[in-house]
């Protein structure tokens, strides 16, 4: 365990964590509904996290610079915006407010489109790598 990149990853969760309670706080789920600031934060991290690992992994080993932004960016600080412990607890809430078939719907809609963001951003940060290559 190196202490510095330790220390990257909780920072970086900290900061990843600060922005998503900021943004539940600022676009609140009415009781009952479909909660889309949770949805949206997890799609969006789903397509950050996807671009950044492409990029990382066609930049070569994960060592030195590569793995610093691995662990701060993608484990911190997008393990911190995205949540899983918020998606868990508004599902068990749709179930309890008789909405299951809503509850569902969100489950399997946010586990299918994160995995869609996750592979669409690969594609697209493999594109711009390939570009770029073409360009060098």
């Amino acid at each position: 365990m190196n202490p510095r990149l330790l220390a990257l990853v909780v920072v970086g969760g900290a900061v990843g964590t600060a922005v998503r309670a900021s943004l539940e706080q600022a676009y609140p789920t009415p009781p009952a509904a479909w909660p889309s600031t949770t949805f949206t934060i997890n799609v969006t991290g789903s397509f950050v996290l996807g671009l950044l690992l492409q990029r990382l992994a066609r930049g070569g080993p994960d060592e030195g610079r590569r793995r610093t932004l691995r662990l701060g960016v993608g484990t911190g600080v997008l393990g911190g915006y995205t949540t899983y412990s918020s998606f868990a607890v508004e599902s068990v809430q749709l179930v309890d407010s008789g909405r299951a078939g809503l509850a569902v719907a969100y489950a399997l809609g946010s586990v299918a489109a994160g995995l869609l963001a996750a592979g669409a951003a690969m594609v697209i940060g493999d594109a711009l790598a390939r570009r770029r290559d073409r360009a060098a």
